[in-house]
């Protein structure tokens, strides 16, 4: 039984399937996971090298991509699973030597991928028309492969699918935040970057706060309590704690700006909690009951809601994707 997954990932949708599969295998068997992204050297580019001597603040934008942010939702969705996991980030041009390489190196007995491929060819994997990289990890690797899955041959999402995959997708973001927020906070006084914690905090405040818990009452709650009255009660316990976290969240930021980093190290963790509680009620409980009971209309509505929380609302070209990985990223190297 194989105890250490590799799972490559990218930015594409099928990246969503990959991690849901892998999790499960990993939560069936007892095994932990490593996720990795392997993005390309910018700065072995012309345009990049230049890039880098006329900016080397933008460059190092363009260079992580949503890279962090990437990695560390496929992260946070193993932990609230109960599956070990960590999340990996790898410059290099050659992707699937970079894989290969990581997986030995990280002591992994499975590389979990997926493959960007068509279903015409000959039979066997060997016939078919895989994608290249897939094919390349196939022939490079010692470790057993599994390929997991095929975009070509799942089948086009529904209203229903994109929707719960905006709302998970922003749960992880924000768990990724919130643990790095919890590492950051914990860190000795002398070694606590303030700057970067009150970076995370605007995160929280503008995108949970302000966008994405008003949207789950608004439309997510609000149609599950036009269809059945059977979870009134839950959605009334969890839009009381929305404002109770609006309040704890004020304390938070009130803990930072006036220096009580005893305080704010023991509300980051009561925080952290409370919000991990309440996006697993949601997840087990809310969800699972509005696919029993919403109907399509009610889905594509929902869909075309949480998906407009992809387009930039922070007054800058910034989105809360580019946010999240650029925090992620400080985080990691402080």
């Amino acid at each position: 039984m194989y105890k250490h997954l590799l799972v490559p990932l990218d930015a594409s949708p099928l990246a969503a399937v990959l991690i849901e599969r892998s999790v499960a295998y990993a939560q069936a068997t007892a095994a932990c996971i490593s996720f990795l992204h392997v993005r390309g050297d910018l700065g072995s580019h012309g345009d990049g090298a230049l890039l880098h001597a006329m900016s080397p603040a933008l460059f190092a934008e363009a260079a992580s991509g949503n890279a962090s942010v990437l990695v560390a939702r496929a992260e946070a969705a193993a932990r609230a699973a109960g599956v070990p996991a960590e999340a990996l980030v790898v410059i290099s041009e050659r992707p699937a030597e970079a894989i290969v390489q990581t997986a030995q190196a990280r002591g992994a007995d499975l590389i979990a991928l997926a493959s960007h491929g068509r279903r015409k060819g000959l039979k066997g994997l060997k016939g078919a028309l895989i994608g290249s990289v897939t094919r390349q990890v196939l022939e490079q690797s010692g470790l057993p492969v599994l390929v997991m899955a095929v975009e070509t041959q799942l089948p086009q999402r529904s209203d229903e699918q994109r929707a719960l995959a905006v709302l998970r997708d922003e749960h992880r973001s924000l768990a990724a935040v919130l643990n790095a927020l919890l590492d950051e906070a914990q860190r000795p006084p002398p070694a606590q970057d303030r700057a970067l914690l009150g970076a995370m905090l605007f995160y929280i405040e503008q995108f949970p706060e302000r966008l994405h818990h008003p949207k789950e009452e608004t439309q997510l709650f609000a149609r599950l309590r036009q269809r059945t009255p059977s979870f009134d009660g839950l959605l009334d316990e969890l839009q009381a704690q929305h404002a109770q976290g609006a309040s704890a969240f004020a304390a938070l930021q009130h803990s930072l700006r006036s220096g009580e980093l005893a305080n704010f190290v023991a509300q980051v963790q009561t925080f952290a909690q409370q919000q991990w509680r309440h996006m697993d009620h949601e997840e087990k409980v809310v969800l699972p009951a509005a696919s029993q009971h919403l109907l399509p209309e009610d889905w594509r509505a929902i869909a075309e809601a949480f998906e407009a929380n992809a387009d930039p609302r922070l007054g800058t070209d910034e989105s809360f994707d580019r946010l999240a990985s650029n925090l992620l990223d400080l985080a990691r190297r402080a």
